[in-house]
């Protein structure tokens, strides 16, 4: 199954968060594109993050989002 444009938003979300600290979340801003938006309310209904515009990642969240992370590492190596 490829990626589809809403996997990608998610993916895209997902890696916006600082794996260096639980401390440290986001806020999505009602002014947001719409994509985002509806991305970021995904996430949260799959259990991934704790609010609907943002919060913190859940303990699956941060598993799913350290993947995330690597496989854009993987795919764009610095």
């Amino acid at each position: 199954m490829p990626f589809t444009p809403d996997i990608v938003d998610e993916l895209n979300i997902l890696v916006r968060f600082n794996l260096n600290t639980t401390l440290e979340g986001i806020k999505v801003h009602k002014t947001a594109a719409p994509a985002i938006i509806a991305a970021t309310l995904r996430l949260h209904e799959k259990g991934l993050i704790s609010q609907k515009d943002g919060g913190y990642l859940t303990n699956l969240g941060r598993e799913a989002a350290e993947q995330a992370q690597a496989v854009l590492d993987l795919l764009n190596p610095a």
